[in-house]
């Protein structure tokens, strides 16, 4: 499976979807042993990717809370509440 774009330059998206696909082909017992090894740390580099972009926009999400005298009030979301 070629390298065909520099991780940096996809999206979320784009990055696992081709996350899956390694992940297919790899599962497939198929590919020569060169090739599993590339797929393989193209995929670990595609994983650490999806997981920045998932932190960058965890940190984006905040909490609104309604207080009882009726005003809104933002804070940074606690993914363990």
């Amino acid at each position: 499976m070629p390298a065909t774009r520099p991780v940096e330059s996809l999206s979320f998206e784009e990055a696992l979807v081709e996350l899956e696909e390694i992940v297919k082909s790899l599962e497939t017992g198929k590919a020569p042993l060169e090739e599993s090894i590339s797929s393989y740390e193209r995929g670990i580099t595609l994983k650490k990717h999806c997981e920045s972009k998932l932190r960058t926009a965890q940190a984006k999400i905040e909490k609104i809370t309604v207080r009882d005298d009726g005003s809104v009030s933002t804070q940074p979301l606690d993914p363990e509440e």
